[in-house]
């Protein structure tokens, strides 16, 4: 939670992300789970962590990842870019949203 927690800060504290308001998670896919927060006012709220499954609500700004692929993103070890790029992260989002992300990462 930590490190997802200062993954998403550092998105959210980004001069285009202060006016967004979007659903964000992300996907754990060796722990089974999803952490689900809000990205608002340049900030990261509510994030909980829930087992993953067909019930967990679809966020607007979707990541999937390793722990350890977020562990390294937090770490600097790994860049963004190079690891979507490589499908070790996926990022899906609407085409609005992934325009703007763009810049961000």
């Amino acid at each position: 939670m930590t490190a997802l927690d200062g993954f998403v800060s550092k998105l959210a504290s980004a001069e285009g992300a202060r006016d967004l308001d979007r659903s964000v998670s992300c996907r754990l896919t060796d722990l089974g789970q999803v952490v689900a927060g809000r990205l608002a006012r340049g900030a990261v709220h509510d994030m909980t962590a829930q087992a993953d499954g067909p019930s967990v609500p679809k966020a607007d700004i979707r990541l999937t990842m390793s722990s350890d692929d977020l562990l390294a993103l937090t770490s600097g070890q790994l860049s963004f870019t190079p690891a979507w790029a490589s499908g070790r992260v996926k990022l899906e989002a609407g085409l609005r949203d992934m325009l703007r992300l763009r810049s961000l990462l």
